[in-house]
């Protein structure tokens, strides 16, 4: 079976006799389109004297080609004892808005407002393609490697294209696209801009370099490749959390641990986790910026070296050490990295000189314990989006009600099925981790901006009462049975997901 089913869906209802020019209203640009060909954005075409869907929509996912099964639930789950081998849950079924087309411009009510009663509580799910001029996208890396500095431009194919943002524990954050990159620059700018984002949203690779800084390949669900290097390890924890979490592994084994860290580096004998343990004194001398007792700030700049550091050599951090205060020739130490990948061991000369030696296996349980605790190195793609006019409008006459009631979460907002987190304060301002959406999910519009599936679902009485469109409701039945002729000649088929449903304690509600 293919695993791209072709739909074609009119964006329009206009039909004229083959061979002449039609005016798609898919979104703004309003191209007109020569038979036999789309338009700007590849999405609708001119075929047969009709504007149609024309791109490949994969509306199912064969989990087979990853070596999984096609179904994640076991017998007895969902209420199926057996299962037929059919790919598609035949049972309940969630209706998304991916291939559903658009509501612009506008004034149109939703491609579909679907009704369906699921465990007693009668709820309608309203679906369209949101054109998101106010969108971005965040990611995360996870790496302890510097990739640039904060506010630093990001660029693709030497354009800008977002900026470096404040790092999080363990990972670097880039915050590409938004409205003044897609419109507020260059043609060139907001068209590559929007060609980032479509890439990443939609699950494919993106060449990216920040200026000052590292060239990066960024994927959604894929290690990272910084500067031609493959990442495979997020680290643990900063020095000193390390340093809390695996001093009792080094206790009676070596004299003193050094966890070089670009943000906190940590010192056991200093630490209060080795002053619990009873660590003595060894007079070590940290050059760097001294926080509380074991935890040193700025021991060298950023960097790809040493735990984020621009070392290669961890005994640049160490000053002299102090014979009063503990140190003695033959004194151990083991310095290594937040993620284990640097280690090295060394004695103290006569002279109080570190000394590098042959790692000792004793210890390298310990090193091996701290690449254990590291996750998988991974990027992450949120789409951010604004949910404006035309979504707003496609759901009821009176928009506000629908923002009023997604904050008092009697609306539910998903995105092509997957939950979105909706911030708060006004307007709805949403976020979706996009693998968490089938391959494909996103389209766009040349304006430019992104196509985004989204979903409305509440109680059937409330939509009513935010003054929905009552007479547009059709029932899930209906749907498969029609498809999209029954509405002004709206021939669109919403791709029929098995997915999680909204929490139904948040709309079941007594009043």
């Amino acid at each position: 079976m293919n695993e791209l089913v072709e739909r074609f869906e009119p964006a329009s209802t206009a039909e004229k006799p083959a061979g002449e020019k039609l005016r798609c209203d898919a979104c703004p640009v309003m191209c007109y389109v020569a038979e036999g060909r789309s338009g700007a954005c590849d999405r609708y075409g001119n075929f047969g004297g009709r504007i149609v869907r024309c791109d490949p929509v994969r509306v199912l996912e064969f989990a087979a080609e990853a070596g999984t099964p096609l179904v994640e639930f076991s017998p007895g789950e969902r209420g199926q004892d057996d299962w037929d081998g059919n790919p598609v849950n035949t049972g309940r079924r969630f209706v998304s808005a991916i291939g559903a087309g658009t509501t612009y411009p506008d004034y149109k009510p939703a491609p579909f407002i679907v009704s369906q009663e699921v465990e007693g509580v009668d709820l309608v799910t309203v679906v369209t393609e949101g054109i998101f001029s106010y969108c971005g996208v965040k990611v995360k890396i996870d790496t302890d490697r510097h990739v640039g500095d904060e506010t630093a431009i990001v660029r693709a194919q030497g354009e800008p294209v977002g900026h470096v943002t404040t790092a999080e524990y363990g990972s670097q954050m880039l915050s590409l696209g938004g409205v003044r990159h897609l419109t507020g620059g260059s043609k060139a700018e907001g068209r590559i801009t929007c060609d980032t984002m479509l890439a990443l949203c939609n699950g494919e690779p993106v060449e990216l370099s920040i200026d000052g800084g590292s060239t990066l390949i960024v994927q959604a669900g894929a290690a990272p490749v910084i500067d031609g290097a493959v990442e495979h390890r997020m680290r643990v924890g900063c020095g000193s959390a390390t340093i809390g979490m695996f001093a009792s592994q080094w206790r009676g084994l070596v004299d003193e641990v050094v966890v070089v860290d670009d943000h906190i580096t940590g010192v056991v004998s200093e630490h209060q986790a080795g002053k619990v343990l009873g660590w003595e004194d060894t007079g070590i001398k940290i050059l760097g910026r001294r926080s509380t007792p074991g935890r040193y700030f700025k021991v060298s700049e950023p960097g790809t070296g040493w735990g984020g550091t621009q070392l290669t050599d961890p005994l640049a951090i160490l000053g002299d050490w102090n014979a009063k205060k503990g140190a003695r020739p033959g004194l151990s130490l083991l310095m290594v990295s937040t993620t284990g990948e640097q280690f090295a061991y060394y004695e103290l000369d006569d002279a109080l000189k570190p000394v590098e030696k042959p790692f000792p296996e004793r210890l390298r349980k310990s090193v091996t314990l701290i690449e254990d605790n590291c996750e998988p190195a991974l990027c992450t793609v949120l789409f951010m989006g604004g949910a404006g006019g035309s979504l707003r409008a496609g759901v009821t006459e009176n928009p506000v009600n629908l923002t009023r009631s997604v904050h008092r979460r009697q609306t539910y907002v998903t995105v092509g099925g997957a939950p979105a987190y909706v911030w708060p304060g006004g307007g709805i301002t949403l976020m979706v981790d996009v693998t968490r959406l089938p391959a494909n999910a996103f389209g766009y519009v040349p304006t430019p901006a992104l196509v985004a599936p989204i979903e409305f679902t509440m109680r059937r009485d409330d939509y009513i009462a935010l003054g929905g469109y009552a007479d547009e409701i059709r029932s899930v039945e209906d749907v498969l049975a029609r498809g999209g002729e029954y509405l002004n000649d709206r021939r669109r088929e919403p791709a029929l997901r098995e997915t999680a449903w909204p929490p139904l304690a948040q709309l079941r509600r007594t009043r």
